[in-house]
């Protein structure tokens, strides 16, 4: 029997009031987390289908007529 392969170890996830983004334009909320340490940053159309895998580090955006209407980590 071979060895399995080792889990990863989840990266950190940043200590930041992700509610700060929602008003923001896409690209200012992409900058600003950044400096706050969030490692990836997926903006997404309203009710995009898209894969529920959690994810360290990465901050979600629903986009709206150019604005940062909705966030959440993972």
């Amino acid at each position: 029997m071979a060895p399995s392969a080792p889990s990863p170890t989840p990266g950190p996830v940043p200590e930041d009031n992700i509610e700060r983004y929602v008003g923001m334009t896409p690209r200012e909320a992409e900058r600003t987390a950044v400096r706050h340490g969030w490692t990836t940053v997926r903006a997404l159309p309203p009710d995009a289908v898209i894969t529920l895998e959690y994810l360290a580090g990465r901050l979600n955006l629903t986009v709206q007529d150019g604005v940062v209407t909705r966030c959440w980590a993972g």
